[in-house]
């Protein structure tokens, strides 16, 4: 459901382009570690995914959204993973995601643990990750593939007024979105070292991504 939702969302709110390195690999039970911005860049990216022909990936979100009529439903029913940050239950959301790997999903995980709190909408580099993804990988042995987006804050960002706003103009905007999927990295030494590497490769293909968009100034953030 979520793929046929971003599907025609998606192009209604912006103009979407992607791109992927040459050794890039979607694998099944591979683990999709992106960089996140706005509320619009799960949809963007899973837009992004399917027209590189992959499949819909098992996303791990704030536990929060479980709460909303209909989405709720929808997420729970599709196996996306609730997660509760600062909670005894942010562990079992591991044990979710690792058995979603070793039945060979796609799994999209967002190691900054939240959005930024900042307000314009302009790109920065990705901030500090959580060591989730880390621990995952060591348990799993799964690969990790890096995904860089930019523009979703061009769609959707600040406080609420402003998010709806930008949500109700983007279909006059149509603002420019691009995706970029990079190589599988091995994540190797301690949780800190490996949570390190992770979020190098992550604004590597951020980098790229805001690249394509014209975003100068972001690279040199």
């Amino acid at each position: 459901m979520l793929s046929r939702i971003a599907d025609v969302l998606v192009p209604a709110v912006g103009r979407l382009s992607v791109t992927a390195d040459p050794d890039s690999a979607l694998a099944p039970g591979s683990i999709l570690a992106a960089n996140h911005t706005s509320l619009a860049d799960p949809a963007i990216v899973i837009a992004a995914l399917r027209r590189l022909g992959a499949a819909e990936p098992v996303i791990m979100a704030a536990a929060g959204l479980w709460r909303i009529p209909l989405l709720g439903r929808a997420l729970a029913r599709e196996g996306h993973i609730p997660v509760f940050r600062g909670d005894r239950r942010a562990a079992a959301a591991l044990d979710a995601a690792a058995g979603a790997l070793e039945q060979g999903r796609l799994l999209l995980i967002y190691a900054e643990g939240g959005l930024p709190r900042r307000r314009d909408s302009a790109e920065a580099a990705p901030e500090a990750f959580r060591t989730g993804l880390a621990r995952l990988a060591e348990r799993t042995g799964a690969p990790v593939v890096p995904v860089g987006q930019a523009g979703a804050r061009r769609v959707t960002s600040g406080g609420a007024v402003k998010q709806l706003a930008g949500l109700a103009t983007a279909p006059v905007r149509r603002p420019a979105l691009h995706v970029h999927v990079g190589a599988p990295v091995a994540l190797t030494g301690d949780h800190a070292l490996r949570t390190r590497r992770a979020r190098e490769a992550v604004t590597t293909a951020w980098r790229t991504a805001a690249a394509h968009l014209g975003e100068g100034a972001a690279l040199a953030a």
